[in-house]
Order: C-alpha cells, then sequence, then structure tokens
C-alpha cells in the first residue's frame, strides 16, 4: 500500500492503481486499502469504482470521518448532490470540527444557492483552517450571495494575500470592487488576474473596462485588443473597443470596430445605437440616425436610444418630434433626471412654458444638484413672471455650478493619481492626490486613495489618518485589513 500511495505522488496511476489492487487482495478485511484504491480510481477517472471501493472502506470502518468526506467529495462528480451531503454531515457528526468536510458542504449549499446555510459551514472552515485560500474564497461567494458585499471584499483580499496566483479570486475581488463604486482599487486585483491567467479574455475584458472608467483609454484599448485576439467571434469585446476609441476621440476606428460587432451580431439594439452615437459624433447624422431608428425598433425600451434621437432631433430644429422621443426616454426610464432636464429645454424653445417648467422640477426632484436644471428653470420663470423664484434658481445653479467645477477637477487629478500609482510612481500619485483634496476637501475617494499610496511610502502616520478622514466622509470606505504575519 505504501508503494502505491508513492506512485500515485508521482502520478504514475496505472502502477498505483496495480499496487493498491494488490493491497486490497492481500488484506480484503482493512479499511485504508479500500480507501487508498478508491482515491486512486477517482484520480485514474474511474469514478463508479471509486464509490464501490469507498463505501466498502466505510463497511469496515463507519466511524472514520475523512471516508465519509472523501465519499461525498466523489458523489458530487456523479452530480448526487443529496447522497454527497449526507456524507459530508455524516463526517460532521463524527468530527464536528472537521474543517475540510465545513468546506465541502459549504460549496455544495453555495452551488444549491443555499447562502445562509453555505456561510455557516464556510465559516466555520475558515475559522478552523484560515490559512486555506479556497475557504476564503468560497466564504466570500456566500457571502456576496446574501448580500454582504463589504464582508465579501475582505474575505477576497485575505484569500489573495495567502495565494496571490488564484486568478479566480483575483478577478471576483476586482468586479466586487468596481461594483460598489471603488473602480480604481479594482484595477490592482484586475491586473492580477490578467497576470496569471494572460490567456484568459474575459481577464482582459474586464481589466478594460476599469481602466475605461477611470479614464485610461489607451490603456483600455490595449486590453480590449488582446481579449477580441483570444476570442474573434465576441461582439462584447469588440463594442467595448470601440467605445474605448470612442473615449480618445478616434471616430473612425470606433465605427470600424462597431461595423464589426454588427457583423458578428447584427440584432444587438445596443450596437446599433453605439455605431449611431459614433456616427454622430463625426457628423454624419443622416446615417447615425439610420442606425438610431434601427436600434430603437429592436429595442423600444431602451430609454438611451430615444435620448439621443430626441437631442440629434433637437439640434436639427426639428422640436415636436425631439418632444416626442425625450417623452419616450422618460417613459422607458422614469428616473431618467437628463432626459426630463432637455424635455423642459425644447419645451421651453416651443413656448410651452408650463410643460417646461413641470419637466425641469422633475429633473431637479431627481437631481437636486443638476446646475443646469436650475439655471433653465430660472429663465422660465422669469418668462413666467416670477423673478423672485428666477432669481432662487439662479443663485442655486451658480452655487452648484462652483462646487461641481472643484468636484471635477478632483475627479480629474484622482484618476490620474491612480494610473501614477498603477504605474509605480508613488510620489508623483501623492501629488495628484493632494491636488484633488485641495480642489475638493471633502472629496472622500482622494483620502482614501492618499492613504494608499501613502502606506506604501512607508508614511504609515499619515495613511491611518487619511484613512480616517476617508471613513468619516464615506463609511463605505474601509482601511484595507492587516495581513496576519
Amino acid at each position: 500500500m505504501n508503494l502505491a500511495s508513492a506512485l500515485a505522488g508521482k502520478k504514475e496511476w496505472h502502477g498505483a492503481l496495480r499496487e493498491s489492487q494488490e493491497a486490497t487482495r492481500l488484506a480484503p478485511n482493512d479499511s485504508e486499502t479500500h480507501h487508498t484504491l478508491g482515491r486512486i480510481l477517482d484520480f485514474s477517472g474511474e469514478v463508479a469504482g471509486a464509490i464501490s471501493e469507498l463505501r466498502r472502506a466505510i463497511e469496515l470502518e463507519p466511524q472514520r470521518a475523512e471516508l465519509h468526506d472523501d465519499l461525498g467529495t466523489v458523489l458530487v462528480q456523479e452530480s448526487d448532490a443529496q447522497g454527497a451531503a449526507t456524507e459530508f454531515s455524516e463526517a460532521l457528526r463524527l468530527q464536528p470540527n472537521y474543517a475540510l468536510a465545513h468546506l465541502h458542504l459549504g460549496v455544495l449549499r453555495y452551488q444549491e444557492k443555499s447562502f445562509e446555510d453555505a456561510a455557516q459551514h464556510l465559516q466555520k472552515a475558515v475559522r478552523l483552517n484560515s490559512a486555506d485560500p479556497g475557504g476564503h474564497y468560497y466564504f466570500a461567494q456566500a457571502l456576496k450571495g446574501r448580500g454582504e458585499t463589504d464582508a465579501a471584499i475582505h474575505e477576497l483580499q485575505d484569500c489573495v494575500a495567502l495565494k496571490p496566483d488564484y486568478p479566480d479570486a483575483q478577478n471576483s475581488l476586482g468586479l466586487l470592487l468596481q461594483h460598489s463604486g471603488e473602480v480604481g482599487q479594482a484595477i490592482t486585483p484586475f491586473r492580477q488576474a490578467v497576470k496569471w491567467q494572460p490567456e484568459n479574455p474575459d481577464a482582459h475584458n474586464n481589466l478594460g473596462l476599469a481602466l475605461l472608467q477611470t479614464g485610461d483609454g489607451n490603456g483600455a484599448i490595449s486590453e480590449f485588443q488582446t481579449a477580441v485576439r483570444l476570442r474573434p467571434s465576441d461582439s462584447g469585446y469588440r463594442a467595448n473597443l470601440g467605445a474605448a476609441y470612442l473615449q480618445v476621440a478616434d471616430f473612425d476606428t470606433a465605427v470600424s470596430e462597431f461595423q464589426g460587432a454588427l457583423e458578428l451580431t447584427p440584432q444587438d439594439a445596443t450596437l446599433h445605437y453605439d455605431l449611431g452615437l459614433a456616427l454622430k459624433l463625426k457628423d454624419k447624422l443622416p446615417e447615425a440616425m439610420a442606425e438610431l431608428h434601427k436600434a430603437a425598433k429592436l429595442d423600444p425600451g431602451q430609454p438611451d436610444v430615444h435620448y439621443t434621437l430626441g437631442v440629434t432631433l433637437w439640434q436639427q430644429g426639428d422640436f415636436a418630434a425631439a418632444a416626442e422621443e425625450l417623452r419616450a426616454a422618460v417613459h422607458a426610464k422614469p428616473d431618467y433626471a437628463e432626459a426630463y432636464y432637455t424635455l423642459g429645454t425644447v419645451l421651453k424653445q416651443k413656448g410651452e412654458l408650463q410643460d417646461s417648467l413641470s419637466a425641469l422640477r422633475e429633473a431637479i426632484r431627481l437631481q437636486p444638484d443638476f446646475a443646469g436644471a436650475h439655471t433653465t428653470l430660472a429663465t422660465v420663470l422669469r418668462q413666467l413672471g416670477d423673478a423672485e423664484g428666477a432669481a432662487a434658481e439662479s443663485r442655486a445653479g451658480m452655487e452648484i455650478a462652483k462646487q461641481k467645477t472643484g468636484d471635477q477637477a478632483a475627479l480629474f487629478a484622482t484618476n490620474s493619481g491612480r494610473r501614477l500609482l498603477n504605474a509605480g510612481d508613488i510620489e508623483g500619485a501623492i501629488s495628484q492626490f493632494r491636488a484633488a483634496i485641495s480642489s475638493s476637501p471633502n472629496y472622500a475617494a482622494a483620502h482614501f486613495e492618499l492613504a494608499v499610496a501613502l502606506g506604501q511610502h512607508g508614511k504609515s502616520e499619515e495613511a491611518q489618518k487619511e484613512f480616517r478622514k476617508a471613513t468619516e466622509l464615506d463609511p463605505r470606505l474601509m482601511p484595507p485589513p492587516s495581513r496576519k504575519k
């Protein structure tokens, strides 16, 4: 049996199988011989034989928890979830602190979308064996299923700290950070995912989207090009590449990419919309309108299509048709503040002041800091003879515009600092984050990113001060957990 185990360790399955079969012939009533043979049969792909041998091992020694756990893992391969759960549960009855059985049962419950039960078992697995990155990974997935995003992020951070070359965990961490609004922080795990899985097109696509969101159009182009090279048949990758070219104002190439994507999926309304938008930016209005109408026909409920049609018709002087499209946009998306604002502007130019007033007030209700809506509403109120109301709205618009100028400068500087930090220029990044705070002292993201950069620069006391300020401004921004030594 020792020889069988040694051969199995070298993955010499044929020899290991021969020796383990001989061991069971010589000691037919020894549970460990059947256990070893069952494991080798499992590794050799002979699942039915593995199940038979493991059941025989359990008959001979039913109190051994690891036998039940091993049988459960093989039954999972046979899609016998109920049988597997029974075996994992029996292993835990026999040995309540059996970390591996908690992990296996927790993963099974997670796959069944029983997130509460899954989280309980996976939390126990992590507590019993905190050095296992897999436990942290699956516990994070269960927490995500329960909607506990922040806790899931912390578990994934622990996971990748233990095992940086865990691309699924890096990608999952990136996605959670991205969906939480921390796009700049998501770039680092996405880069790690690409590092460990350079031939995975989804990894390049995810990194490209994060770079696009932070304003790094050229970096995004490089990642999307790699994704397209690895999977040329994916129209979504080509659409993202087109969007990146739009960001860097290369409209000709953007049009080419959207057209290429449409060759792959000609009935995709979003692609027709994207192509129409690119053509509009090239001042090819007839071609743009044709694509936008195709998009509206394919998906009448897509609000952005109606909005863009409305804006284009307004710019062409067709106020009536523009108002119709903008009403369709707010019907499709009742909380579409920009569409209400533009509708109010169009109606003002049509002379329909009361309807304009209603649309502009709705835009402000949906987005109180919409400076343009306040300013335009002031004009309408002035035309209706309400001088006092017009003055109040005009003041509100100017105050908001002043604040937004600082916020925009802060956002630009913060994104610039993130790019410098990702490139390894820590001092340059710190300078940009400080500039962002100077433009908008209460911009939480800038304080958080400055803390990260200061920490990497060895200035831990200053970093902690900035982390505290970031959390005070936005409680969602928590310092990364300290790593266990």
